[in-house]
């Protein structure tokens, strides 16, 4: 896995446009950049903290981090490492999650066997590889597993992952689109290290606006419910709320939320307000378009 390198010619406020992502070329991460930032280079990084790091440190300009996916939840530990990066959030993304099954050079699909991939991979393929005979092998992620049969060369074991890796890897397309939910999607978030609260619209020119940020309640009886009534008061639309224990510890629970409009749009600063009296921490992590595939999604429901 390659780590982010030192670039002492690249300090913290000199751009290099580069953005950075977890797992090997070929990774979601990576499908991400190229569909968000095609302009930028793509920095693989060995973990969500040197991704953090990498941007943080200067050696890129931006750092994509995966925080939902919509078969199997949020990403662990994306949320605690979110208000701790001292990244702000200026964009979204979602990628649709499209798997195929990857083989070596002169491979069929009737020859493979076995395929690898991560776990979470593997249990988005289930009724393909039951259909077609296949056991699974675990990897540590998509992309690097896709280079480990490259690498290996044998012709019974494939990879599931992005048609990306298999173009980067050298590897056959024998299958796609494989995936047993075909809205398996990923939401990807664009930290840099400085906030932009613009208004500003979306790819497809759309304006709404997002705002993202975390919360504690006063330890007094009912704080979250009177914390959550200035945004159903004021009309805003609160699209996911989140709790988690801080530090290990039951009674210090942390909320994230994602919510429609502008701090400076005068319902969601009243909403704001009120939940200042209620808490005692809050924290504006981003201010940021809604990406266009929210709108797709809310009309398909």
């Amino acid at each position: 896995m390659p780590q982010p390198p030192t670039d002492p010619a690249s300090p913290a406020g000199t751009l290099t446009g580069r953005i950075a992502f977890q797992g090997e070329p070929g990774a979601y991460g990576h499908e991400a950049c190229r569909q968000a930032r095609p302009d930028m280079e793509a920095l693989p990084c060995a973990t969500f903290e040197d991704t953090v790091e990498a941007c943080r440190s200067g050696v890129a300009d931006l750092a994509m981090l995966p925080v939902e996916n919509s078969t199997y939840g949020r990403v662990a530990d994306i949320h605690h490492l979110l208000p701790e990066s001292g990244l702000h959030i200026i964009d979204e993304t979602f990628v649709r999650v499209h798997i195929s099954l990857l083989g070596v050079p002169g491979a069929r699909m009737e020859d493979i066997t076995e395929a690898m991939s991560h776990t979470v991979l593997l249990g988005q393929c289930r009724n393909f590889l039951r259909q077609h005979g296949i056991s699974t092998v675990t990897g540590a992620d998509t992309a690097g597993s896709a280079l480990m049969v490259a690498q290996a060369g044998d012709k019974h074991r494939g990879a599931l992952a992005s048609p990306l890796a298999g173009e980067i890897y050298g590897l056959n397309r024998l299958a796609d689109r494989i995936e047993d939910r075909q809205n398996n999607t990923t939401r990807f978030l664009i930290m840099a290290r400085e906030p932009d609260h613009s208004r500003r619209p979306n790819r497809a020119g759309d304006g709404t606006m997002l705002t993202s940020f975390v919360f504690r309640v006063r330890n007094i009886p009912a704080a979250l419910y009177k914390a959550m009534g200035g945004f159903a008061t004021n009309g805003v639309n609160m699209t996911k709320l989140e709790s988690y224990m801080v530090d290990g510890v039951f009674t210090a629970t942390q909320f994230y939320a994602d919510i429609e409009g502008h701090p400076e749009d005068p319902a969601v600063m009243r909403a704001l307000d009120e939940l200042r009296y209620f808490t005692s921490a809050l924290t504006i992590l981003g201010v940021y378009p809604a990406d266009p595939l929210r709108a797709e999604q809310s009309v398909r429901r």
